[in-house]
């Protein structure tokens, strides 16, 4: 993933990313230099990544990155040209990193930075309404139009004929062309990220973006939490209906239809086509197939096949389900 948004202030000595995590040097030149931290697909050459869960194993074979924060049980799942950096906990270890390396994606405090926008000079006429605030490193398209109150944080692509409704709030967002967003969404802020603990909880950053394709709809009230190490996607045509939070890492395909209410954890991928019925719950790291639909109030705990219509919770093929509940 390369991050439009968020500044790299590395890169950091080995030493010193161990010495961080209070690990040991084995054959390792503690003078190397690591350049960015990313997840275990975009990954590169002096890159140090993390690989904490046997679901992303094939992953983990593949990856290019010469460093990957893991457990002891993990670590074979890796080729040869990726040092092992052996931790108790993972994610906590690669939260620490991910802070040192990108400082500013912590916490998401109001852009204080914006001004009003009949008050700055943009490339392309836009059409808005009253006290319509817009921060740095904002791109408008052509024939996009922002209504009432609504905030254009900092760091913001919004493309060609989009509409753009009262009251929103959007930052660290790609929105394509043809976007309609209705009234009252949040976009791209930080996703709930963190790891619990007794005294202090520990805030996970969140580098990655939001990404919304061209001709999608977004429903009035919903939210779209902007990704953690990777980016948060919404495909091509797809609508969305009111009320629906998308958390962090989400990637949702082309021409898909969800309904009000719906509820995504974080970091699921779901295939082209899929249509899902209000009050549905989806959990996190999972994978739904192509052609899925997903009965209103269903809950989703388990991958889903191509092909699959499924209902209840847990979710089950809607044949099963009805032969049961007769």
């Amino acid at each position: 993933m390369i991050n439009p948004f968020f500044r790299n202030h590395g890169p950091f000595t080995v030493k010193k990313i161990f010495d961080l995590l209070n690990v040991q040097f084995l054959d390792v030149s503690i003078n190397d230099e690591i350049l960015d931290v990313k997840d275990l697909v975009s990954a590169e050459n002096n890159n140090i990544t993390f690989f904490h869960s046997k679901k992303y194993e094939k992953f983990a074979f593949k990856t290019k990155a010469t460093y990957c924060i893991t457990t002891k049980s993990l670590c074979n799942f890796l080729p040869k040209s990726c040092k092992s950096i052996i931790v108790d906990n993972v994610l906590i270890a690669t939260a620490l990193i991910t802070k040192i390396f990108y400082p500013d994606s912590v916490n998401d405090n109001f852009d204080n930075k914006v001004k009003l926008i009949d008050k700055i000079t943009l490339t392309n006429d836009v059409n808005f309404g009253k006290n319509v605030l817009i921060g740095e490193n904002v791109k408008i398209g052509k024939n996009s139009s922002i209504g009432h109150n609504t905030i254009i944080e900092s760091n913001v692509i919004i493309g060609d004929n989009c509409l753009i409704g009262s009251n929103v709030i959007i930052r660290n967002s790609i929105i394509k062309n043809n976007v309609n967003i209705l009234d009252g969404c949040i976009i791209g802020k930080k996703g709930f990220g963190f790891f619990p603990d007794k005294i202090m909880n520990i805030r996970y950053p969140h580098i990655g973006s939001v990404i919304i394709e061209d001709n999608c709809e977004i429903g009035c009230g919903s939210t779209i939490d902007r990704g953690s190490l990777s980016n948060t996607v919404i495909g091509r045509n797809t609508y969305i209906d009111n009320q629906v939070h998308i958390a962090h890492n989400n990637k949702i395909g082309n021409n898909c239809i969800i309904a009000g209410q719906v509820g995504f954890a974080g970091s699921s991928t779901l295939g082209n086509n899929i249509m899902i019925g209000g009050q549905a719950g989806i959990s996190g790291h999972l994978k739904i197939g192509n052609n899925v639909h997903i009965a209103g109030g269903s809950g989703v705990i388990k991958d889903i096949p191509d092909n699959s219509k499924v209902m209840g919770y847990p979710a089950k093929n809607l044949k099963s389900f009805i032969k049961d509940n007769k």
